[in-house]
Parts: C-alpha cells; sequence; structure tokens
C-alpha cells in the first residue's frame, strides 16, 4: 500500500523540540501518527557521581521554565536521602517559591501558547496566531497588566530562592535563608497582585472561550477527547495538593484504583520503552501495557491540572473552589475527559495558587530562624511533588557519604507520552482527510498536544533545536511533494 509522510518538525508553542509523522493511506487518510522525541535525556546518567546537596542546583538547570520544580522535587528526595523532615518554618518557605512558580509558569504557558489558539482563531494566520496577536487582541494595557502581575511572582522567587531562574537556596533538611518581616510584608502585597492576575485569567478565558459557541463545539466535542486513567497529589480531604501529599490513581469512570507515597510509584508505574522516541512510555503496572490506546480497561494515565482535577474532590481556597464547581459542572460529568479543559484547570489551579501565596505570607512565623534540620547517614531517597505539568518524581540512591550512584526521574510530559499519542492521531484522523492538508489543518493537530503543556527540555535534553518550523510532504514513491515552511 502506498503511504504518504508528513512531518511537523520541529512543533510548535511548546518548551523543547519534537515532532510529529503522520501516514496517510492511498486515500489521503490517516493511517496512523506519532508524537515522537528524537532526542536523548541524559541527566539521569550525569547525575551520578554528584553529592546529594548539589544535585537541586543542577536539576534546576534541565529547563528554564520548570526549574523550581525540578529544584523542589530533588530537595525532598535529598531530605529523604539523609532521613530527615524540614522544619515547618523551612517547609513553608518551599511551599511559597513553589505556588509563586505556578502562578508565573501557568501564566506563561497560557497566555503565551495556550490561549492564542482561542483569541486569534485556531486556523488564523501564524502572523496572528502568537503572543503579539494576542496582545494585539486584548489591548497593550490588558497585556502590561499581565505581566506587571506575573511579575510579581517571579519577584517573590528571586527574594526566596535566590535567582529569579534557577534557585539556589534550598538544603537538604531546610532551607539556607530566613525571611525577614520586611519581606514578608513585601510577599504578602505581592501576592495579592498575584490574586488579581488568577481573576483575571478565569475571565479572560470566559470571555474568549466560555462565551464563544464554537469553541465550545471544540472543548466539549469528542475531537479532543481522551478517554484515560488520572493520576495526582492530594491532602487527607482529597484535596488539590501540590508540594506534598498522597499520589492517588483514579480510573476512566473516577473510581479510585490505587493511592502511593515514596518509593510506593514502583508498584503503580512500569515504563516502556519503544523504538521510535527516546521518551519512555510510563503505564500502570496492575494493569499491564495495553497498548498505544485509550478507553476503559487501558493502562495509560495522564498527570497535570485537568488530572489533578479529576483525581481531587476539590480546592483548599475559596476563590478556586468556586471555579472548580463551576467548571465540572459546565461539563456535567467527572471525570472529564476533554483535554482543552486543560487551559481552564491551569487558570484554576493558577488563582488556587496565589490563594496560597496569600495565607502563606499572612502566617508571622515564616519568619522563624529555625530552618534547618539535623540530617541523619543518607542512603535512598524519593522526592514527589506537583511539577504545574504533572507528577513529578525524583529518586536517588547514594553512598554513605552521599554520592548519587543511580537517579531516575520520571517527568510530567513523560507520564503523558501515550495520551498525548492518542490526542495527535485522533485529532490527524478528523482534520486530514482525502489528502487536503494546510497549516490552518495541521495547526488544528498541534492543538491536540498543546492543552498537556508539553516540556521536552524536562523530558529530552539537547542543544540546539531547528528554525524555522517545516513540514515536509512526501508522496507515495517517497519523493518530495510539498514543503510548508513558517507557519
Amino acid at each position: 500500500m502506498s503511504v504518504t509522510k508528513i512531518e511537523i518538525n520541529p512543533m510548535t508553542r511548546l518548551e523543547g523540540h519534537g515532532k510529529i509523522t503522520v501516514f496517510l493511506d492511498e486515500q489521503g487518510n490517516v493511517d496512523n501518527a506519532f508524537f515522537q522525541t528524537v532526542e536523548l535525556r541524559g541527566y539521569e546518567q550525569f547525575l551520578r557521581g554528584m553529592p546529594i546537596e548539589e544535585v537541586p542546583r543542577t536539576v534546576s538547570t534541565i529547563c528554564g521554565v520548570c526549574r523550581c520544580v525540578h529544584f523542589t522535587a530533588s530537595v525532598k528526595a535529598a531530605d529523604a536521602v539523609y532521613q530527615v523532615e524540614p522544619t515547618p518554618t523551612a517547609r513553608k518557605i518551599r511551599e511559597l517559591v513553589l505556588n509563586s512558580h505556578y502562578v508565573e509558569d501557568h501564566a506563561a504557558i497560557l497566555y503565551a501558547l495556550g490561549f492564542p489558539d482561542f483569541v486569534a482563531g485556531p486556523t488564523a494566520s501564524p502572523a496572528e496566531r502568537n503572543l503579539i496577536g494576542l496582545i494585539q487582541a486584548v489591548g497593550a494595557e490588558t497585556g502590561k497588566l499581565v505581566l506587571k502581575k506575573r511579575y510579581a511572582a517571579v519577584k517573590v522567587i528571586e527574594m526566596l530562592a535566590g535567582k529569579p531562574i534557577h534557585p539556589v537556596a534550598a538544603l537538604p533538611g531546610g532551607w539556607s535563608k530566613r525571611v525577614t518581616e520586611e519581606e514578608r510584608k513585601e510577599i504578602l502585597a505581592l501576592a495579592k497582585e498575584m490574586v488579581e492576575l488568577g481573576q483575571l485569567t478565569l475571565k479572560v478565558f470566559e470571555d474568549v472561550v466560555l462565551k464563544n459557541e464554537n469553541y465550545m463545539k471544540l472543548v466539549t466535542g469528542d475531537v479532543y477527547k481522551v478517554v484515560v486513567n488520572y493520576m495526582g497529589t492530594v491532602d487527607e480531604k482529597n484535596r488539590v495538593q501540590y508540594y506534598d501529599g498522597i499520589q492517588r490513581i483514579v480510573d476512566t469512570e473516577g473510581r479510585e484504583i490505587g493511592r502511593f507515597t515514596g518509593k510506593g510509584y514502583l508498584d503503580f508505574i512500569a515504563e516502556r520503552v519503544l523504538p521510535w522516541s527516546y521518551l519512555k512510555m510510563p503505564y500502570l503496572k496492575p494493569i499491564g501495557w495495553k497498548g498505544i490506546v485509550d478507553g476503559p480497561g487501558t493502562s495509560l494515565y495522564c498527570v497535570g491540572p485537568l488530572a489533578r482535577l479529576n483525581v481531587a474532590e476539590g480546592m483548599d481556597t475559596p476563590l478556586a473552589q468556586e471555579a472548580y464547581e463551576r467548571m465540572f459542572a459546565t461539563f456535567g460529568v467527572k471525570p472529564v475527559h476533554n483535554i482543552l479543559a486543560y487551559h481552564w484547570a491551569r487558570a484554576i489551579e493558577l488563582l488556587n495558587a496565589a490563594e496560597k501565596v496569600q495565607q502563606i505570607a499572612a502566617d508571622e512565623s515564616i519568619t522563624s530562624p529555625d530552618v534547618r534540620a539535623e540530617l541523619g547517614k543518607p542512603s535512598e531517597g524519593v522526592g514527589i511533588i506537583e511539577a504545574c505539568r504533572g507528577t513529578l518524581i525524583h529518586h536517588y540512591k547514594t553512598d554513605d557519604k552521599g554520592i548519587v550512584q543511580e537517579a531516575n526521574l520520571i517527568v510530567a510530559t513523560t507520564h503523558n507520552k501515550g495520551p498525548i499519542n492518542v490526542a495527535v492521531r485522533r485529532a490527524a484522523a478528523h482534520f486530514i482527510q482525502n489528502g487536503k492538508v494546510d497549516e490552518g489543518i495541521l495547526n488544528l493537530v498541534e492543538i491536540a498536544y498543546r492543552p498537556y503543556d508539553i516540556c521536552l527540555a524536562c523530558a529530552t535534553h539537547v542543544l540546539p533545536g531547528r528554525l524555522p518550523v517545516q513540514v515536509d510532504i512526501y508522496d507515495h514513491k517517497g519523493e518530495l511533494y510539498k514543503t510548508l515552511r513558517n507557519f
């Protein structure tokens, strides 16, 4: 059978570099499609031989966007290696940094990567379908307001973690500097700006998406629907948590199928290696490998904002709880499998994290000088947090001097590899018909992965990427038929 191959290489509006390969049959319809990561990730190798206390500062360089989450997960793993619980004050400082990171990260992803598809339109010209086009549509003053309030979150990270981009202040068992009363008051004022940003972002989502009948058909329809299991972190009341808690797994119907903490992840998650991608393919070990398929009985699972809200029974702050209830009331079902709802869930979490910063900064005890606990003998430790993109696992084994001997990192985009592939294949099959392909159609295929907020800088690590964007379309003889660039 003759097959035409279409490549979207590199994929656009994501962190890192990857490609989508679509194979068409003789009638020009989709035979199969693959989300591929073609670069090697090497952090698990070159962390070996490194003192565990140096690991947080090193893994923060995995990605300039995701730096705080790798920093936090690795220092939690270092706590476990040294068999120590951080002091209550140190924990609160870590949560301030992590929640501030949620605010600035979710804002960047929504406004730069997600919203342009809706503000300009999914098939609009690439010259309009970007951050600049979004600012032109909402107005320069609104754009300036978003940037100003997002900077409030970055300022908190710089103040507490030592740097705005790659943090340095965490230590096993605690934190390297205390918070002064002046800093606490400044953070409290900055938190007010973050909460306002959260409220503004939900309003933008409502005005741009929820009030648009055509967009809501995409959001609630079957084209962008992937039915899988879900995993996220909850507290003792099953409310969404980011820094610490219990990892909960529910099936496609929302029934709980497992809980774990720490090394318990080994009982639930298996990692499969496939020949066409350097990115591993996790699946639920108790179910067993069923292939890259969705639906009841699948062993694939999702993590991230929508997964966290599907797994949980509510939020732990009042404004975010109201937004949570509205989202599920709109869909009328739980769990929600419509992946464009990831954008909505992301906006709800932005507000939730901002409210958390406000609550913690109001606690005068964060200025206590008790920011470091005594360490025990090093051995092995697992640190698990909810990164902005989903559950993040750092697992280290050291010798008796705290030198890393083995390392395993499972990042959100790795967890989501299978569902992303299902989403891309389904969108490609729906929109590419009878060999018709143009820039608008290809963007409708790309829209299928953007809700997951892919970070291939985390899942792999390579330099340099390739620009400009180029799509090569081949005929059934393997000869180049057409090239599309800069879409």
